[in-house]
């Protein structure tokens, strides 16, 4: 459980510090047109205060509250599944992404009432819309993980025989 504390730590940490860097220092949310292109034309902070779900979903709803609500339920839900279940370092690695990155997420909407997007990836003159945070990319990455890596219940620990 220490490792699933560790990693949602990290990942916490990372995400609030590049959001301050990029929100505050580099001063994005003053920006004129809110773009600082990095490395043109794959990537580029653009600054989108996100009060939805996923891609701006139900951003016209107050759902600021609920949002929270819903990662914290699913955050608590995970550690007591895997303090029952049990699993590798690759499943709680995994669960420590997916919840540092909820919580990362979480401390924006009580703060800011929206979640800070800024990183923008668009190639080959495709131009994509959304933009996206650190925790995201924890929580995606977090979830794939405990989908595919975690016990599906049927195999049964045995004891080895000494």
């Amino acid at each position: 459980m220490r490792l699933i504390f560790w990693t949602g730590f990290w990942v916490f940490l990372l995400d609030q510090a590049s959001k301050y860097y990029v929100v505050h220092w580099l001063g994005l949310i003053n920006e004129q047109d809110g773009r600082i292109t990095v490395w043109p034309p794959f990537l580029e902070f653009r600054m989108a205060w996100n009060r939805g779900v996923n891609f701006g979903l139900f951003a016209d709803f107050d759902m600021r509250w609920v949002l929270v609500g819903v990662a914290v339920a699913i955050s608590a839900a995970v550690l007591i599944w895997l303090r029952k279940a049990g699993g590798s370092k690759w499943v709680y690695v995994a669960a420590g992404l997916l919840i540092g990155g909820a919580l990362g997420n979480v401390v924006d909407r009580v703060f800011y009432g929206a979640v800070a997007d800024f990183i923008n990836m668009s190639c080959c003159g495709i131009n994509n819309p959304y933009a996206f945070n650190v925790a995201d990319i924890a929580i995606f990455a977090g979830a794939i993980g405990l989908a595919f890596l975690a016990d599906d219940g049927k195999t049964k620990k045995t004891k080895k025989s000494a």
